[in-house]
């Protein structure tokens, strides 16, 4: 029989700042639930006349944290509710919130390995789950993301993928499409065929995909991986589109 799932209070316990545009809320659950990483909570803010308005947020946090949950949000412009969490939103105040919801987009140890993580932007939020998950379960399969910014300001979590990179298997490799920093020894361009084909190739035929971002990496990305000979079936997409889509 299929769970029901029934609003409930958060409580903002912490907040933190990853880039200028970005930020992860923890929020504390007392009604927490194990979640797979990958999956989502929808979060609902209503205001005093009575309107609501409600967002989905991937879970950033791994399931091994219990009681709370991290949801990463980043600035959509003309959101509703993006710069209300960003901008607002203090440590103490409360929300409505429910999940964990999804069930396709999901990666935990019983999958297995070895995996590939494909990114673009706050399309790294679920992966991101995914990898502190397998740090925190102590996955050895090897593993590796391949993580598409504009800018190495706009790279979320760079300081936590810069630590995770070289243990357990995995290995983290950037493209900064826009600008990059003096010395940049990383990608310059848009994730492509050439690009794909060599950050997978240590991994062998039997890895497992799982791309997130804006639809049109996810779609490039999806279908590269085919073309270099992954079968459809071993990838997995999300994509991230403006608030309300």
């Amino acid at each position: 029989m299929k769970r029901t799932l029934e609003w409930q209070i958060a409580v903002v316990a912490a907040i933190r700042p990853e880039t200028a545009e970005v930020k992860t809320l923890t929020l504390a659950l007392p009604n927490w639930t194990p979640h797979r990483p990958g999956q989502h909570y929808d979060v609902r803010l209503t205001a005093d006349d009575g309107y609501a308005a409600q967002r989905s947020y991937s879970i950033a946090s791994e399931p091994e944290r219990t009681g709370e949950i991290d949801v990463t949000v980043e600035r959509i412009a003309d959101g509703e509710v993006s710069p209300f969490l960003l901008d607002t939103v203090v440590v103490g105040d409360r929300f409505e919130v429910r999940g964990p919801i999804g069930g396709y987009f999901v990666w935990d140890e019983s999958v297995g390995g070895p995996l590939l993580l494909v990114a673009g932007g706050s399309g790294v939020v679920p992966l991101m789950a995914m990898l502190r998950h397998r740090a925190a379960a102590h996955v050895s399969a090897p593993a590796r993301l391949l993580y598409s910014a504009r800018t190495y300001e706009q790279i979320i979590y760079g300081p936590e993928l810069d630590m995770l990179a070289g243990q357990n298997g995995l290995k983290v490799a950037y493209t900064l499409t826009r600008a990059q920093p003096p010395g940049w020894k990383g990608y310059a361009r848009r994730i492509d065929d050439a690009m794909l084909a060599e950050v997978t190739k240590p991994l062998g035929p039997n890895l497992v995909a799982y791309v997130c971002g804006p639809t049109a990496l996810v779609e490039a990305a999806a279908d590269g991986l085919e073309r270099i000979g992954l079968p459809a079936d071993r990838i997995r997409t999300e994509r991230f589109g403006p608030s309300g889509t």
